[in-house]
Order: structure tokens, then sequence, then C-alpha cells
């Protein structure tokens, strides 16, 4: 039934509930799993001049992080790391999306909460855009209730 998962992840804490749920869907179909990462180049095309590079930078780390949770998870859960990984850059949702047609993904796991906070009513705004143009079925998987998201943390 699910022969190719594409996780959509940005190392939220949103995003690593649905890398768990995503890896023991993938598992119980022997399916094969697609890490995604995008790079908002709105995001970066917006910051002024002066920290665009800093920021690029900065984004590169997180995205290696995010892909490298789902590696990990994947080892402890399956005792296997044949993950496909990708950066993309672009407008998060129109890539994952995009993605997932260019890999024929049955579906798309993604959080709903992601590091640019609660933006839509249920949904984050790019949860909220793959549902809704993904043609593929789309597993959104919520933060629990009262976890502390890392990226939200006062400091």
């Amino acid at each position: 039934m699910f022969d190719t998962v594409v996780i959509a992840t940005d190392g939220s804490g949103s995003a690593e509930r649905a890398v768990e749920a995503a890896l023991d869907l993938a598992a119980h179909f022997d399916a094969t799993v697609h890490a995604l990462y995008v790079v908002d180049s709105g995001e970066v095309e917006s910051t002024p001049e002066e920290v665009r590079t800093e920021l690029e930078r900065a984004l590169a780390t997180t995205g290696g992080r995010a892909l490298s949770f789902v590696r990990e998870a994947a080892i402890a859960e399956a005792d296997s790391d044949d993950i496909v990984t990708a950066v993309r850059q672009g407008d998060p949702a129109d890539e994952i999306c995009q993605y997932a047609l260019d890999h024929d993904a049955d579906v798309v796991a993604t959080g709903t909460r992601g590091r640019h906070g609660e933006h839509g009513f249920l949904l984050g705004s790019v949860a909220e855009e793959i549902v809704r143009q993904a043609p593929m079925p789309v597993l959104s998987v919520r933060q629990l209730e009262g976890a502390v998201n890392p990226e939200r943390e006062q400091v």
C-alpha cells in the first residue's frame, strides 16, 4: 500500500514526532523512506544582506541536524540507515509537494507546528499548505500538548 514515504522535516519537536510516526508506517509496509529538508528561500531573501550568509549557514546546519535525526531514528527503529536524504531550496510547501511527486511518494509525513510557530489556526502554515496541495495522502502529526519545542524556548 505504501512503497515510498516522504518525511518533511524542519527539526522542530512536531517534526520529530512525525518522523517517529512515519518510520513506524514505513516499517509496517517495508517502504522506502525519503527525508527532506527545505531551506525557505523567502526567509533568506527577506533577511538583510549583511546577515544573509550567516542565516544560510545556520539553516544548513539545522537541516543537517534534522536529517541526521531521521537517519538515527531509522537506525534505532528498524536497525537500518537505508534513508534517502535531500535538501531543497525554495518555498517549503511547494518543494515538499514537488519532491513527493518526483519520487512517486505514497504519503507525505509532516509535523503540524514548525520552527515558525503557530501561524495557522489548527495547522502550521507549511503543513496546511501541504495538505491543500499534495495529491497524495498527508500524515500530519501534532506536537503533544504541553511538550516543549526547543526552537521556541526562551533562553
